[in-house]
This record gives structure tokens, sequence and C-alpha cells, in this order.
């Protein structure tokens, strides 16, 4: 079967980054994975693609090395299976608050006996090799969110359950539950909060990880962070977009007369 390259570095201690897919399109998916980044996460909670656009991404994406991953609209097994029978080798699965569910997710991502999943990798098994279902419990990564209060207050027996790889903060809906306004990187509770499931990853063998930007990704690496969002294709449209305008409107005439030597 495929390396799930990403996991392989986890486990050498390295740091790896991410880019966060929202446009559903595969050839900007392709652009995106063209850049060398470790992995790319393609967003069907909050992105707009929804199952079918979201296979031709992970075609697209298939195309490279870069590592294809799924933030799953929630934590189903249904939508999780499908996923990863489509071809993704790792999920990010929302609003994990407890044991029972955190067991739910890992449930969904491993065949018998370490889950319940069915088998099934129709596209998978071309993607990563006719040999899936013999290293597919090894390979996928399952990442459940901490996102909530609730979820830091549960945190050492949520990272207790078996099977868990890393977890993905969600900066925002975290500041939310912790009465701050939504955010990538709000101090006071936030930042301890930050700080706290770092380090409880760090003891528990789970890879941290955390939505973020290339701006925040040094002070997240130095924290104990392994996984780091740093870029992202709307974002990062966005940004160029606006910037290439703010120079030529800056340095090129608006009345539109010749301008003569």
């Amino acid at each position: 079967m495929r390396q799930n390259t990403v996991k392989a570095k986890w486990a050498a201690g390295e740091t790896t980054f991410g880019a966060w897919l929202s446009v559903p399109n595969s050839f900007s998916a392709e652009v995106m994975a063209h850049q060398g980044f470790d992995w790319v996460c393609i967003d069907m909670q909050h992105g707009i693609a929804d199952y079918q656009v979201a296979v031709t991404m992970l075609q697209a994406i298939g195309t490279t090395d870069t590592i294809p991953i799924v933030r799953v609209p929630w934590n189903e097994p249904g939508i999780i299976g499908r996923m990863l029978d489509a071809g993704a080798l790792g999920v990010i699965i929302p609003m994990v608050n407890s044991v029972e569910e955190a067991k739910a997710a890992v449930s969904a991502c491993r065949y018998f006996p370490a889950g319940a999943r069915s088998f099934g990798p129709t596209r998978a098994a071309y993607y990563a090799g006719s040999d899936y279902f013999g290293d597919a419990n090894n390979q996928v990564a399952c990442i459940p969110m901490i996102e909530t209060k609730q979820a830091v207050e549960r945190l050492d027996d949520i990272l207790s359950v078996p099977g868990i790889d890393a977890v993905y903060v969600g900066p925002a809906d975290l500041s939310i539950t912790l009465g701050l306004p939504p955010g990538m990187d709000n101090g006071g509770a936030f930042e301890e909060a930050r700080v706290k499931i770092a380090n409880a990853c760090a003891r528990h063998g789970v890879t941290a990880g955390i939505h973020a930007n290339a701006s925040l990704a040094a002070k997240h690496a130095a924290a104990g962070y392994r996984m780091i969002t740093v870029s992202g294709d709307l974002a990062a449209m966005t940004a160029g977009a606006a910037r290439d305008l703010k120079a030529v409107r800056e340095s090129a005439p608006v009345s539109g007369k010749p301008v003569y030597s």
C-alpha cells in the first residue's frame, strides 16, 4: 500500500505543513498539491465541495506526492468511510468532545478488529494500491478536532483512546466556547488551551495539529505542533488579487490620460 508520508514524518518527530482547500475545483486542488506541501486538506465542512467534486479533487491531488486529507462534515461513519474509500489518507473529524465521540471517530476509520469500517475501497485500491486492506489501518490518519472548552476539559481522556493519530485544533470555535471572538491567535484562555493541548499530545504520543497561517507557523511549531496549516486556496487567491490591485492603483495613472515624456 502507498505509504502515508505525513504519518511517517510524525513518527520521526518532524513538523508537517499543509494547505486548506475550500474551492470546489480539481484544477485548483492540483495546483495547490504541486506546490510541495506535505498534505492538503479538502474542507467538506465549511468549504464549498460536496462528495462528487471532492472525489475529482482527490484524483487531482493523486497526481502528486502530496498526501490527501479530507475534513468531513461531521463525525458520521458514512461520510468518513466514503472519503476513505475515495482515496483520502486522513480524515479530520469536527467537534469531537468526548471519549465516546473519539471512539466513534476511530471506529469509522479502522477495519475490524480495530474498528467497524466497512470494506469497499473503490478508488482507494487504485490510488493507494491493490493491497490496501492489509495496511490501511496503519496508513490512514484519524484526526479528531479539539475545538471546544468541553473537549479541552476532557483532553487526557480523549487522547487516551487508541487509534488517534493526531488532533486538530479549530481556533475559531475554541475561542468562541472560551468566551472570546473567533480568531486564530487569541490570547488569555485560548493561549492557555493552545499550550495545554500541545503538552497533552506530547504526553500521549499523539501529533498536535492546528488551523493557522504562515505568520503563526513558527509560534505553533515552537509549542510542539507538528501538523500546521500554513496556506489555503481561497486565502491565497484573495490575498494575491488584493495585493496586485493595490500595487497597480498606487503606481498606475488613474486619469486615463496618456503620460508623455
